[in-house]
């Protein structure tokens, strides 16, 4: 997964104003009194008493609901503002400002804890403070369930700790509220990642999987990717969850279809060449994957991973057509050399510029042993060997 953000917050800060003792209760008199005092505890006594005596009393329920959100009691704090306002308008407005003065102070607290659990290293810890950071969350949420920014950030800490089943409601309500690139590029992930579980289960080494709980995770991963990709057509991120799940789910010639119509619309879009070839090459057509990975490097020439796949086409194609050769007994076809020449390049490009990567120093060398350069080839494995230890 991608990693974590951390969040700009801000704080709402709100006044209550009471009425005028004159025309009160003595109930709603003495329930002032206490709030002012912070007698959290008392003033509820007072309160359900002047509902209790008085159901229509519109104050005593509004002044009911901002107790009950002090005492962190949110639900019943919710139940009693929605009574005050069945009963009529009047306290409106600081109904208002009370729900996001209280949301203000829990989406804090949830920033608070996420990021003192980030910092954190023990585990215990870290679970204890992300739970606290959830719960701050989803009571905010309680409190303004229209905020998307509130379910960015759960979702975002429910990854972190590693959550993802429960990472999936908050992302898809992130993309119900402003169809957000971080919904659609997290979900389509998550969404994938589980359909990869059922359809790679194991148990004490014997393969379990649920192939139709699998597809039914990566049409679903389809769905929300295409849907995002109608808005951010150039996120390479979201493209290529996109072209995994189609491949995941057998649906190769559907996702060649959508991305050579991609292509065909929007043909300067690296993204799309490179999905598009990554196809192309799953069904051997090294023809046509060379084209959209040399495009997609014509439009950007540092596009490390199209760099990768057209070396790697390269190499593909030089295998299959020394098998060929070979099957046909056809020891004199040099042809397949000349396709490991062209990946040389490419791939002497890569190692400059990705100098730990021990497996492209391997394949490295695997292209000079071909072409008989001895001495490459040994200080490719070579070096290969070093990465590993």
């Amino acid at each position: 997964m991608q990693g974590t953000k951390l969040f700009i917050v801000f704080m709402f800060l709100v006044s209550i104003v009471f009425s005028g003792y004159q025309c009160s209760s003595t109930e709603l008199t003495s329930a002032k009194l206490y709030i002012q005092q912070k007698n959290y505890d008392k003033a509820i006594e007072a309160l359900q008493k002047e509902v209790q005596k008085n159901p229509k009393s519109d104050e005593g329920y509004y002044l009911l609901g901002v107790v009950m959100g002090e005492k962190e009691k949110y639900t019943e704090m919710i139940d009693a503002y929605k009574s005050s306002l069945a009963i009529s308008n009047k306290f409106a407005d600081n109904i208002s400002s009370s729900r996001k003065y209280f949301w203000a102070n829990l989406f804090n607290k949830g920033v608070a804890y996420y990021q003192r659990g980030a910092k954190a290293s023990d585990k215990d810890s870290v679970k204890l403070l992300f739970d606290q950071s959830i719960n701050a969350f989803n009571s905010a949420i309680n409190i303004e369930p229209d905020s998307a920014d509130t379910y960015k950030n759960l979702a975002f800490v429910y990854m972190s700790a590693q959550d993802y089943d429960n990472a999936i409601s908050p992302l898809e309500k992130l993309i119900e509220k402003e169809h957000s690139l971080d919904g659609y590029k997290f979900l389509g992930e998550i969404l994938y990642a589980k359909g990869n579980e059922f359809k790679y289960k194991y148990d004490n080494n014997k393969v379990l999987s649920d192939s139709l709980e699998a597809m039914k995770y990566f049409d679903r991963a389809i769905n929300v990717c295409e849907e995002g990709r109608t808005k951010y057509p150039e996120d390479a991120d979201l493209l290529l969850t996109l072209s995994n799940s189609y491949i995941a789910a057998n649906k190769i010639e559907v996702a060649i279809d959508a991305f050579k119509t991609g292509v065909q619309k929007d043909p300067n879009n690296q993204y799309y060449r490179y999905n598009y070839g990554v196809l192309l090459l799953g069904k051997n057509d090294f023809a046509g994957a060379e084209e959209q990975f040399k495009k997609a490097l014509e439009i950007d020439p540092e596009y490390y991973n199209a760099s990768y796949n057209l070396a790697v086409t390269y190499v593909k194609w030089g295998a299959h057509i020394n098998k060929i050769a070979d099957e046909k007994g056809d020891l004199n076809n040099k042809e397949y050399k000349d396709k490991y020449q062209k990946a040389l390049p490419y791939l002497e490009k890569i190692v400059q510029n990705k100098k730990d990567d021990a497996q492209m120093w391997e394949l490295l060398g695997k292209v000079y042993s071909v072409l008989g350069m001895a001495d490459d080839a040994n200080n490719a494995f070579k070096k290969a060997d070093e990465l590993r230890k």
